[in-house]
């Protein structure tokens, strides 16, 4: 009896069911549209979205997902969980929903047959979905799907029969009603409610469309969609969009959209390597406005595409070097602009300082790009102050707000972009300001900066000790990046880390961002490995890429402390001890020479170990937020030596023993043009004697020492150090033992020429191959004592192209500085400069000792004084070690400090914060 009352139920109120006009009445209820008047007359969950918007749609999914529900569930009242009634009762939905509810009816079955047999549901989901990644077609995936499930329920339940006979059935049914009218799902949503696209795609599970509402990958799409996506996912108005990937077929994405002349789209090309860092493709592809049909639409796809073979943009890649690739194409929806026009965060034609420059006009952007326009040009400075110039005859009355915002947005990508200057396309429509597109400004790149190359190698440096400190760090990065990268690190090229301008040293920064970014780490990374500064978490799914690289990366660090010992063990100590036994003032030019490779060879080795230990110990310290006071930085040169030297008492014979273990140590020990204390013990010496007399010297108090994991790699950074120090120091022994030479037998004039010579042009002496080279040395000489007096050195330029230094930088007009605080503490005192390292007598705990930069062989010169505030550098800092340890108050990175105090000025410096007061108030 219940079968045949199930059956009725099933056979009448199922189809009574399905043909509810639940739908339209949520659509009329929210909006008083009657959708069978509305389109086509189809009344969809399309339909609800198309004419009702975000919430109508989502309660039209709803609505019908519950039918479907509630017929298996009704179903299974009358006969057991799971028979093939369930589906029998989805056909009778079907129907009703096709006959009177003039829908396909497959949202109801989706529901429906994931609550019948939720495995089938999910087995058919999951091959549907490859098949779709396969094929690409939605209509081909749609009946894929049709055909897959009664397969997959026949292979789960081999013995049903009658269920599979079911399955057959309800497939047929939705098949022979997709014949007659789309699927429910099948369209877009609103045209006029573009924002409810995400939501309906949720529901329906389609991702055959790509949207800028995710975050898309550059090498798929291009970088123009992939920019704009970014730009989308940070929260910025970027007009609704959609990507119609290379090779697709475009069929899907023309019945997907359906532009008016209401509501035009843009169509516009995003290739592979189109507004990359190294080519902005300008000009090259093509933009089509006002597509207003879809037959005009799928012409603007095939203009776009074509632009890609082009004579000229084939050129244009070969000229970049932009790899081969493939064109994507980007449809969006077109703003009518108000006031459109571009933005550069960086001025391009001066190419420094802070002003950004805007040029803008009444209507679109592409007027501007086009280039028949003249636009009125804007330039907003850091203070937000807006200096306008006339472009034109008649001035364009554009508010001053307006570009004062658009002046911020420019500087806020630029600094999401890892500080690349942009080129951004805006528009405002008179109430939203929308960010059409956002590139790089390729005139502007690289970008260089001497900030972090000031840690490692400061001061004026030597053509000798740049040939061989370059291709000894940018060899051991290239080799530790690779290690990471794999085959991404393809393209790369590792020797143009860095370079000299102003014979100072300039890390490339855009490469660096790259390669950290290709790795799956913030792009400034770096600022956190070596100066100490935040470090913001990289996106999870990077990491996750990078996950094999950096395990690697990983595996290395671990077994640092015991690598470096089998080294230390095997190369480093054997060859230092032989060092010291072997006196050079025996050995011919060729033997010092045989000298000069070995320790390069051994160098090199060093090197490595000399970036990793600190990588290492920054990376444990931040992981397991060990503070500073907690750690004892004993072992390190700069502190052993000070705590030695300090013990001395004035002893001449302890002194001579102190010299022969730290005598290595210079004021800049990684330049080997810098003469060590061995060579120079007179100003130690004078040091040592203020040291002895000077009451407010600090006593040093050993630390107890705590086994740990950080303390670990303070100590392995502390011997590395000292390691590479010595062979440095050995290294310039035998170069300063060859210029007595040949200044004896006249190949050289005077005392330093030899570090006015390349390490190659040194070989060449020693092979006589080239013997004159006088003029060659008087060249660059000439050149470095004029960067030598420069005042004024960028610590930031753009392009290749350096700027010449300006004028020295007046008095600041504000009493407020702002730096990295390395030392915690607060004090006043009056401002000492000191621009080299020397000996000063006037100096105590109340002098703020003001210094281009620090490195060990500073220590006793900065233990003594009340703070510190450097020119560059960070909380790793040779000198922010020193000052913690002594519990001085320092500041660093504080760009031409040296010239923007005097001595004797009055200032308060708090270490904790990295803020600095200035006084008025002058000795």
């Amino acid at each position: 009896m219940n079968a045949v009352w199930g059956l009725l139920v099933i056979l009448i109120f199922c189809p009574i069911l399905g043909g509810l006009p639940l739908i339209a009445g949520i659509t009329r209820l929210l909006t008083g549209k009657k959708l069978r008047e509305l389109g086509t007359g189809n009344v969809s969950v399309s339909a609800a979205f198309y004419h009702g918007g975000k919430l109508a749609g989502v309660l039209a999914v709803i609505s019908e997902a519950a039918k479907g529900i509630i017929a298996v569930l009704l179903a299974r009242v009358f006969f057991p969980a799971g028979s093939e009634w369930e589906l029998v009762a989805l056909i009778a939905l079907v129907m009703g929903r096709y006959v009177i509810g003039k829908g396909a009816g497959t949202t109801n079955v989706v529901w429906g047959f994931v609550v019948h047999d939720w495995l089938v549901a999910g087995l058919t989901c999951l091959i549907g979905g490859i098949g779709f990644k396969i094929w690409r077609d939605k209509q081909s995936a749609k009946y894929l799907v049709l055909i897959l499930f009664p397969v997959i329920l026949g292979l789960v339940h081999p013995r049903e029969g009658a269920k599979l006979a079911a399955a057959i059935a309800l497939a047929a049914t939705i098949a022979a009603i997709y014949q007659k009218i789309p699927d429910d799902l099948d369209l877009p949503a609103d045209r006029g409610d573009m924002k409810t696209q995400s939501t309906f795609r949720f529901f329906r599970g389609d991702r055959a469309i790509i949207t800028l509402d995710r975050v898309l990958d550059a090498q798929k799409v291009g970088q123009k969609a992939a920019n704009l996506s970014q730009l989308k996912a940070w929260g910025y108005s970027v007009p609704e969009g959609w990507i119609l990937p290379a090779r697709d077929d475009l069929q899907p994405i023309i019945d997907y959209l359906h532009p008016t002349p209401e509501q035009p789209l843009v169509v516009r090309s995003s290739a592979v390597g189109e507004d990359s860092a190294s080519a902005s493709s300008a000009g090259i592809y093509r933009s089509i406005l006002n597509v207003t049909s879809r037959e005009s639409l799928k012409e603007a796809i095939a203009l776009c595409l074509q632009a890609y073979d082009t004579p000229s943009a084939m050129e244009y890649r070969q000229d970049f070097g932009v790899v081969e690739g493939s064109m994507s194409i980007l449809i969006q929806k077109q703003i009518p602009g108000v006031f459109s026009g571009v933005a550069f965060s960086r001025d391009p034609v001066s190419q420094q300082g802070d002003t950004v420059v805007i040029e803008a006009l009444p209507g679109n952007a592409s007027q501007i790009v086009s280039g028949k326009v003249t636009p009125q040009t804007y330039y907003v400075n850091s203070a937000s102050e807006v200096d306008i110039i006339n472009a034109q005859a008649h001035k364009i009355d554009i508010p001053t707000q307006l570009i004062q915002q658009v002046a911020q947005i420019a500087r806020e990508l630029e600094t999401r972009f890892q500080e690349v200057p942009q080129d951004v396309e805006w528009t405002y429509d008179g109430k939203s300001l929308w960010i059409l597109q956002a590139r790089p400004v390729t005139t502007l790149l690289p970008i260089w900066t001497r900030k972090i190359a000031s840690e490692v190698i400061p001061g004026i440096i030597h053509p000798l000790t740049w040939s061989i400190n370059r291709p000894l760090t940018c060899g051991v990065w290239g080799e530790i990046f690779s290690l990471v990268l794999g085959k991404r690190a393809e393209g790369l090229d590792f020797n143009s880390t860095a370079t000299l301008h102003y014979s100072q040293a300039y890390f490339n920064a855009s490469l660096l961002g790259e390669i950290f970014l290709r790795m799956g780490l913030p792009a400034k990374s770096l600022e956190f490995l070596t100066r100490g500064e935040k470090f913001t978490k990289p996106p999870l799914s990077s990491t996750i890429t990078n996950l094999p690289g950096l395990l690697r990366l990983l595996k290395r660090e671990i077994s640092l402390k015991t690598d470096f010992q089998k080294d230390d063990r095997a190369y480093f100590i054997p060859t230092l001890e032989q060092l010291a036994t072997q006196k050079l003032d025996r050995l011919t030019p060729s033997e010092i020479w045989e000298r000069v490779i070995k320790i390069r060879q051994i160098l090199k080795k060093a090197t490595y170990y000399s970036i990793m230990a600190p990588l290492s110990f920054a990376i444990r310290q931040s992981i397991f937020k060990t503070p500073d006071s907690s750690l004892d930085r004993s072992l390190t040169p700069e502190v052993a030596s000070m705590r030695s030297l300090r013990e001395l008492a004035g002893s001449e014979t302890g002194f001579d023993c102190w010299l022969e273990t730290y005598g290595y140590l210079s004021q800049v020990g990684t330049d080997i043009s810098v003469p060590t204390w061995k060579e120079d013990p007179q100003m130690v010496r004078n040091l040592l004697s203020q040291f002895v007399n000077d009451e407010a010297f600090p006593t040093n108090t050993p630390k107890v020492r705590k086994r740990g994991l950080v303390q670990s790699r303070l100590d392995l950074k502390g011997r590395v150090t000292e390691v590479y120090s010595r062979l440095l120091a050995e290294l310039r022994w035998c170069f300063v033992a060859l210029e007595e030479l040949w200044i004896d037998s006249g190949h050289l004039s005077v005392k330093g020429d030899v570090f006015f010579l390349e390490v190659t042009e040194i070989e060449d002496l020693v092979a006589a191959k080239n013997l004159d080279l006088q003029g060659l040395i008087a060249q660059r000489r000439s050149q470095y004592n004029a960067d030598a007096q420069l005042t004024n050195i960028p610590y930031l330029f753009y392009g290749n192209s350096p700027p010449h230094p300006q004028s020295p930088i007046p008095n600041p007009q504000s009493h407020h500085l702002q730096g990295i605080g390395a030392s915690p503490g607060i004090v006043v005192g009056r401002v000492k400069v000191v621009r080299n390292f020397q000996v000063i007598a006037d100096i105590n705990p109340k002098t703020i000792l003001v210094v281009p930069y620090t490195d060990s062989g500073w220590a006793p010169l900065l233990s003594r004084v009340g703070g510190i505030i450097a020119e560059v550098g960070g909380r790793l800092s040779h000198g922010a070690i020193v000052a913690r340890e002594y519990g001085i108050p320092a500041v660093m990175d504080i760009p031409h400090a040296t010239q923007i105090l005097q001595d004797g000025q009055m200032v308060r410096i708090d270490g904790q914060t990295g803020s600095i007061q200035v006084f008025d108030e002058l000795n």
